[in-house]
Formats: C-alpha cells, structure tokens, sequence
C-alpha cells in the first residue's frame, strides 16, 4: 500500500487507500468506532509513509483477510499512531517564528511551526493569517501581540485551545467569536492570550477546524447514511 521508504512523502491517493483499511476494518468488527475515528483522523494528517504505516500494519489488506500487517511492512515504534491532537505533545520546542510583520502586503503563519511564547504581528495597510489549528507551542503560556494599522490580522484557533482575547479597537474592531464554538478548553491545553490593538482595522478571532476533521465529520456523515441504508435493507 505504501512503500519501504518511511521519510517519502504521501500522496492523496496513498491516504485514501489507507482510510478504504480501516473503514474495511471497522465494517469487520476489527476496530471500534473511537479507534476508527482516532485513525481516521491521524490518516489525513500523515504527511510521509512512516506515518501512515503504523495506522494500518495489524489488519488485514483488502482481499486477504487473516493476513495481519500485510498492507504494509511493519514499524517497530508505535508513536505515529498516537493521537496526533494531543496538547502536551504539543507544548515544547524552539519556536521556529516570534515574530510577523506585512507593510502594503501579508503574512502567514500556518501549518506545523511552533509558535513562542511572545509573539508579535504587526500588519500596516496589510494583512496576515495566524493559524493555529496544526501549531505547537513553545510554552504552556503563549501571548501573542496583535497590531493592525489600516490592515487586519485574522488568527484561527482550533476547538479545545484554551484562548483568552483582551484587545481593543480605535476606529476598527479587535473581535472575539472564539465563545461561539461552545465547547469549553480542553484542561490539558496551553492558555494563549491574544492581546494588542488595531487603528482603522482589524483583528479577528475564529474557531475553525482543520481539513483533517471536515474529513472526518465527512466520513462519519457517509458512515451514518450507509448505516441506515443497510439497516432498511434489513427491515425489507
């Protein structure tokens, strides 16, 4: 299913392929409903073969059912199987950013970068993006810095982040939409405060989930349906 190279880059398919294992495996009663879910979710966001390899290597591949870990050659370490939205696995490491700046342009800062624990944008008839969703944290405290001039710094966070926002607006808006999630912070997260101020501009502050989950919400919806499809099939 993926080659014996553990550091080559996945591709679209190679995830899907691996995805096709596991709703398989579910449907077979090889997995439950949590650890399909936890898979699911660590599949699309693998980046290399390495570690797509673990997620699959105990099942079986299509065709040839009792044939434990043939899909994939077998990874001695487990630690990629992990659950990848772990928060204290999270926090720790050198930022690899402390700062961002745009002057009549933008910025961005997404992805996997750790972010410091002092953290400052500065955005002047710009803008930038500050996404959260898929960063780690150098400390267990993070402040990040917002100031806008005649320009606006969007900033995602991800649901269960712990984010407190204590900015101000002069002739603009520094927003905190983070209380529309409802779901309250999850206790092992790092507490990132969002502070500064914007002139004329903006900050705005979302929750939004990454590509990974809307692909798992997705897979849940399919799975409902063909649920309920196999189950009047029963009734007729």
């Amino acid at each position: 299913m993926t080659s014996g190279v553990p550091e080559m880059r996945a591709s679209d398919a190679e995830r899907e392929r691996v995805a096709e294992v596991l709703r398989d495996a579910v449907a077979e009663g090889r997995l439950d409903m949590e650890e399909f879910d936890q898979r699911l979710d660590a599949v699309y966001k693998a980046r290399t073969h390495g570690e797509l390899e673990p997620l699959v290597s105990d099942l079986p591949v299509p065709g040839a059912a009792g044939v434990p870990g043939a899909a994939v050659a077998p990874v001695a370490s487990a630690s990629a199987a992990a659950k990848p939205s772990s928060w204290p696995a999270r926090i720790g490491g050198p930022a690899t950013s402390k700062g961002a700046f745009a002057f009549w342009g933008g910025f961005g800062r997404k992805g996997t970068w750790t972010v410091a624990r002092r953290f400052t944008a500065f955005a002047m008839m710009g803008g930038g993006e500050i996404d959260l969703r898929e960063a780690r944290f150098e400390d267990r405290e993070i402040v990040i810095r917002c100031f806008a001039f005649m320009g606006g710094i969007q900033v995602a966070v991800p649901p269960g982040l712990d984010v407190n926002v204590n900015g101000f607006g002069f002739m603009g808006g520094f927003g905190d939409v983070t209380a529309e999630s409802g779901e309250p912070p999850a206790p092992d997260s790092p507490r990132v405060t969002i502070t500064g101020f914007a002139v004329m501009g903006g900050v705005g502050v979302e929750r939004k989930v990454t590509q990974a989950e809307k692909q798992r919400l997705k897979e849940a919806r399919k799975r409902e349906k063909l649920e309920k499809k196999a189950e009047r099939k029963k009734l007729d």
